[in-house]
This record gives C-alpha cells, sequence and structure tokens, in this order.
C-alpha cells in the first residue's frame, strides 16, 4: 500500500465516526457508517495475505448487508411516521430490523460469525481499530435510539453473547480470536444495561476500549500471533509482559483493578432494575471468560520456555514501550478507587 494512503484511510475514519455520532438524520448516520466501511477495508487487506483479503471480503459483504438494513429500517419509520430523526424511531419493525442491524455491525450473537474470522485475517493494529473505533458509531445509533428497542430481546442476545462469547475462546490458542470472543463477551454486557442505563453502557464500553488498546498493544510490541509466541516473549520483555498479565486481570473483571469497575456498577444497576437472575446470569457466564484470560496471563508472566543456560535473562535489545501502551496500561489497571468520581461524571 502506498504510505500516503494510509493517513488518508485514518482520517476518513474519524470522518466517518464524527459524521455518525453527531448526526440526527439517518441518512447522515448511514453515510458515516459507509465512510467507515470503506476506509477499514484496505486497511484489512493491505498486507495482501489470502486469508487478509478474505477477510476483508467477509467484512464487505456483512457491514454492506447491515448498512442496508439501517437504511431499510429507516425508510420503513419515514413511510410510517414522516420522521427522518434517529431519536424519533416509533414503528416497531423498524426497531426490530435496527436492532438486527446493529447487531451484525457489532458481531452480537446470533450475527457474530464474521468477526473472529475477520479479526484473525487482520494485523494486529488493524484488529484493534475493528475491535474498538468501529464498534463506537454503530453503538452510538444504539443509545440514541435506547427508548425504543425491546429489552428482552437485547437482554437475549447479550446473554447469549456472553455465554458463546467465553464458550468458544476456550479452546483458541490465536490472540486474536482470543481477543475476538472477549469482545464478543463484553458487548453482552453493553447490550443487558443499554436500554436501562445507556450512560452506563457508554462508561463500559470506553472502559473495555481502553482495556483492549492496552493488550493489543502489547501484544503488537511483543509480536504475539498465538499462545507460544508469548510463552518465549517473558525473557524478552518482562516488564511488559507483567503488565499484560495484570491488564488481561482486568480485561476479566477482577477486583482491585479498572475491569472490575463496570461490571459491578451493572449488577447493581440490574437489581435495581429487578432483574436479579439476569445479573446472576451474567456473572457466571463471566466466569467462562475468565478461564482464558487467566490462561493468557498464565502463559504471559508464569511459564517459561525450555532453556539449556541457567541465565534465563535473553541478549535482546528492544525499543522501550511507547509512552500511549503505558498510559492505556496504567488506566486499566488503577481507576477503580475513582469509580465514583467516573461514574457521577458520565
Amino acid at each position: 500500500m502506498n504510505p500516503h494512503a494510509t493517513p488518508i484511510l485514518v482520517l476518513s475514519l474519524a470522518l466517518g465516526t464524527t459524521i455518525t455520532i453527531s448526526s440526527n438524520h439517518w441518512v447522515l448516520a448511514w453515510t458515516g457508517l459507509e465512510i467507515n466501511t470503506l476506509a477499514v477495508i484496505p486497511l484489512i487487506s493491505k498486507s495482501h495475505h489470502p486469508r487478509a483479503v478474505e477477510a476483508a471480503t467477509k467484512y464487505f459483504l456483512t457491514q454492506a448487508a447491515a448498512s442496508a438494513l439501517v437504511l431499510f429500517s429507516s425508510m420503513t419509520n419515514a413511510w410510517a411516521t414522516g420522521q427522518w430523526d434517529i431519536t424519533q424511531l416509533n414503528h416497531p419493525t423498524s426497531c426490530l430490523l435496527l436492532t438486527a442491524a446493529i447487531a451484525i455491525k457489532l458481531g452480537l450473537v446470533p450475527f457474530h460469525f464474521w468477526f473472529p474470522e475477520v479479526l484473525q485475517g487482520s494485523s494486529l493494529m488493524t484488529a484493534l481499530l475493528l475491535s474498538t473505533l468501529m464498534k463506537f458509531p454503530p453503538l452510538t445509533l444504539l443509545l440514541m435510539t435506547s427508548k425504543s428497542l425491546n429489552p428482552a430481546l437485547l437482554t437475549t442476545m447479550a446473554l447469549a453473547s456472553a455465554a458463546l462469547g467465553g464458550w468458544m475462546g476456550l479452546n483458541q490458542t490465536q490472540t486474536r480470536k482470543i481477543l475476538a470472543f472477549s469482545s464478543i463477551a463484553h458487548l453482552g454486557w453493553i447490550a443487558i444495561i443499554l436500554v436501562y442505563s445507556p450512560k452506563l453502557a457508554l462508561l463500559t464500553f470506553y472502559l473495555y476500549a481502553i482495556m483492549t488498546s492496552a493488550v493489543f498493544m502489547a501484544l503488537n510490541k511483543i509480536k504475539a500471533l498465538n499462545l507460544s509466541m508469548i510463552l518465549t516473549s517473558w525473557t524478552k520483555t518482562p516488564v511488559l509482559n507483567a503488565t499484560l498479565m495484570l491488564v488481561l486481570l482486568s480485561l476479566a473483571g477482577l477486583p482491585p483493578l479498572t475491569g472490575f469497575m463496570p461490571k459491578w456498577l451493572i449488577i447493581q444497576e440490574l437489581t435495581k432494575q429487578e432483574m436479579t437472575p439476569a445479573a446472576m446470569a451474567i456473572a457466571m457466564l463471566s466466569l467462562l471468560s475468565l478461564f482464558f484470560y487467566l490462561r493468557l496471563a498464565y502463559n504471559s508472566t508464569i511459564t517459561l520456555p525450555p532453556n539449556l543456560s541457567n541465565h534465563m535473562k535473553q541478549w535482546y535489545t528492544s525499543k522501550p514501550p511507547s509512552t500511549l501502551t503505558a498510559i492505556l496500561a496504567s488506566l486499566s489497571i488503577l481507576l477503580l478507587p475513582l469509580s465514583p468520581m467516573i461514574h457521577a461524571i458520565v
């Protein structure tokens, strides 16, 4: 790819995201989603590897179908009510179609089929974009229409996402697929609270984006595409691996780390809404995800590769991690004591 193309594509991603999250008209929001889709496809396929081209094709087909559903949903609503305003989604069929369309764009169960395969075919940094920035515009549309959505449908999809995200991640050895199923499981937590507390759903997404970004950037630094590559990285970058372990435990939601905050607040809010069975179910399902986070953390710090010498520190000169990685990792680990202030601000 031409080196001048990458900044243009990144600017297009920023433009598409800004258009979608700041628009009140369905056509403008749809335009922003399309700009995002067209900008990220070259980033997915830039390696020209057959798997990358396959991932880009799968991404294009699923996103095109989802965008068509968004447009069809908004047109149906406009035909029935005469309103093109995003917040005025009142037609029942339009609500159902929009929920399906956004679920496809986000990768919620049962429309998750494309997400792990696309992430596996992308580079780690492109996978980071797909897991964080590309989910923000569709999630914004869900937040803006949250009063019109069906709570029972979203709760069912959320519990299914938490279950399948945890279950399918258990036997994976590829880090990108593990993080893809982790993303699906976290989307379940966001979807289950979205109707009852949109601000809490947004806070959960922000914290998820911070933690996932820290994990992806650490994995990109140590070039770890699978578990065996993580095994051999401890002797090269011990400090980064120790930090990666803490961020993974935070992503799992263990106290006293940042990731415990959204889970704690969501379970508290669900209990207030008299949804104790759903709160218990999603809390139990998070134990499935905890297993593969612990496996990643165990591989990154506790195990060492076979070595004939007594001196385990390898002669290896590496560049220091970036400042951004350090900041994201610190936020992923240390924010729990500030949770009352953060919750009050959001």
